[in-house]
C-alpha cells in the first residue's frame, strides 16, 4: 500500500498567491508547518492557519526540520519548478517520493523561453546559483541559445565580461527580472556593450551566442588542440589524446583515475564528454598539480579531484573508477595489479607508453588481462628549404584493457 504523502513541495513565481492554482493553494491552507523563502512567505494570506518557518542557513538545517515534522501535513515552498534546478530534488533525496507531492509552477525557464520565443527543446538551460560561474563555458557554440539562472545582481556583468573574453562578445543578452510579477523587467544588450549596472537579485540572463570569430569556443569533440592547455610540455597530444579518449569511452556519471596527469589533458576531455562524470587527476609534481587546476578554470570543468601524490601510495579511498587512464609512471611494480584491482567489472583501463622499458612491462601485462596492444606512429610534414619533409613523432604503444 502507497504511504499518504505527508509533504507537499510547492513551486510558487513571482505572480505570488494569486498565480498558484487552487489544489496549490488548498494544500497550504490545509498545511500545519510552511517552511519557505522570507519573499515566498509574504506572497500569503495572513489568516492561513500554519505555521510559517523560514528556510534557515545552511539549507539542510530545513531539510533537518522537516524530516522531525514526519507524519503531519507539511508544505515547503520553493521557487518555480521545484524539480527543474530546484529545491526539490534535494529533498527528494532525503524524503521517499511516495511520501511527498510535487505541485510545480513553470519554471524560470519556461516563462523566459515564452517571452523569447525560443524553443525549450532546443535551448540550453543552465544555473550559476551556488556553482562556478564558469561551468557555462562548455556551452559556448556559436548560434546556442543558452538560459541562464542568476547567482545575484552581479552574475549578469559577470556574464558579459566572461562572454567578451571568450571571444563571443557580439552574442545577444537578455536579462529579465522577476518574471511574472509585478516588477518583472526585461532589457537587451550585446555582451559587449553590456552596460546594466541596476539589475535585481532575482533574474535570469538569456544568451543568444554569436562568435566574434569562427574559431571561438571549445568543439565537444575529444581531441582538443594542444595550444588550448597550460603545460608544462607534459601533455598527452592531441591526436593521441582523440585516440585515448576513444578507447576511454566515457558515459553518463562515470568515474576516472587519470594517474600521472600532467597538464590534466585527459581529466578535462573526460569531464567535457559526459554529463555527470567525475575525474581524479593523481599527479605528483607541485608545479603540474598548478597547472592541471589553471586547466579546469580555464574550461570550466566541474567535477575534476586533484589528488596530490605519487601512485599507487595515494590511491587507497578513492572512488572506484569505471576507467583509467595511465600516461606516465607505470614503472612501479604495484601500480597495475592495484589499479586492476579497483576497476569495476566492464572498466577500461588505458596505458600509453613511449620508451623500450615500459613497452616491456606493458607487453607482459597484457598477456595477463588479454589486452589489445597497438603502436601509434604520427608524422607531420614541416618545412626543408623550398620543400617539406616528414617529421616523426615518438612512436607510442597503447594498451587497452576491459575487465570482464
Amino acid at each position: 500500500m502507497n504511504k499518504k504523502p505527508w509533504l507537499t513541495i510547492i513551486g510558487i513565481g513571482d505572480d505570488g498567491w494569486s498565480g498558484l492554482t487552487l489544489r496549490q493553494q488548498n494544500a497550504l491552507t490545509a498545511a500545519s508547518h510552511i517552511y519557505g523563502g522570507k519573499r515566498h512567505l509574504g506572497f500569503l494570506p495572513e489568516n492561513l492557519p500554519a505555521k510559517l518557518i523560514p528556510w534557515p542557513s545552511p539549507f539542510s538545517k530545513g531539510v533537518d526540520g522537516i524530516l522531525s515534522l514526519k507524519g503531519q501535513n507539511v508544505v515547503a515552498l520553493v521557487s518555480g519548478d521545484p524539480m527543474f534546478f530546484g529545491a526539490g530534488a534535494t529533498l527528494l533525496r532525503k524524503v521517499p517520493v511516495a511520501e511527498v507531492l510535487v505541485l510545480p509552477h513553470p519554471s524560470s525557464f519556461s516563462l523566459a523561453a515564452s517571452h523569447l520565443g525560443w524553443a525549450l527543446q532546443d535551448t540550453v538551460c543552465l544555473s550559476i546559483n551556488g556553482r562556478p560561474i564558469r561551468s557555462i563555458l562548455g556551452q559556448l557554440q556559436n548560434n546556442n541559445r543558452l538560459i541562464i539562472l542568476s547567482e545575484n545582481k552581479d552574475s549578469p556583468s559577470e556574464l558579459a565580461k566572461l562572454l567578451v573574453d571568450y571571444g563571443f562578445g557580439a552574442s545577444e543578452m537578455t536579462v529579465m527580472e522577476h518574471l511574472g510579477g509585478e516588477k518583472q523587467r526585461i532589457r537587451a544588450r550585446k555582451a559587449e556593450k553590456f552596460d546594466l549596472d541596476d539589475c535585481e537579485n532575482l533574474n535570469l540572463v538569456a544568451v543568444e551566442c554569436h562568435a566574434d570569430r569562427a574559431d571561438a569556443g571549445f568543439s565537444f569533440c575529444s581531441g582538443l588542440p594542444d595550444d588550448a592547455f597550460f603545460t608544462d610540455g607534459q601533455l598527452t597530444k592531441q591526436d593521441v589524446r582523440a585516440v585515448t579518449m576513444a578507447h576511454l569511452a566515457p558515459r553518463f556519471g562515470e568515474v576516472l583515475w587519470d594517474v600521472g596527469a600532467g597538464s590534466g589533458s585527459i581529466s578535462i576531455e573526460w569531464l567535457r564528454a559526459a554529463r555527470g562524470t567525475r575525474a581524479y587527476a593523481i599527479e605528483k609534481k607541485e608545479s603540474r598539480q598548478n597547472t592541471i587546476l589553471k586547466n579546469a578554470d580555464h574550461f570550466g570543468v566541474i567535477g575534476l579531484s586533484l589528488i596530490r601524490g605519487e601512485a599507487p601510495f595515494c590511491l587507497a579511498g578513492l572512488e572506484s573508477p569505471d576507467a583509467i587512464f595511465i600516461g606516465g609512471g607505470f614503472t612501479h611494480p604495484d601500480l597495475f595489479d592495484c589499479c586492476w584491482k579497483s576497476l569495476k567489472s566492464g572498466g577500461r583501463l588505458v596505458v600509453n607508453a613511449v620508451t623500450l622499458e615500459t613497452n616491456a612491462i606493458l607487453a607482459e601485462h597484457s598477456k595477463k588481462v588479454n589486452a589489445r596492444l597497438i603502436h601509434l606512429a604520427f608524422a607531420e610534414a614541416v618545412p626543408l628549404g623550398n620543400f617539406h619533409v616528414w617529421r616523426n613523432s615518438l612512436p607510442i604503444t597503447m594498451m587497452i584493457a576491459r575487465k570482464t
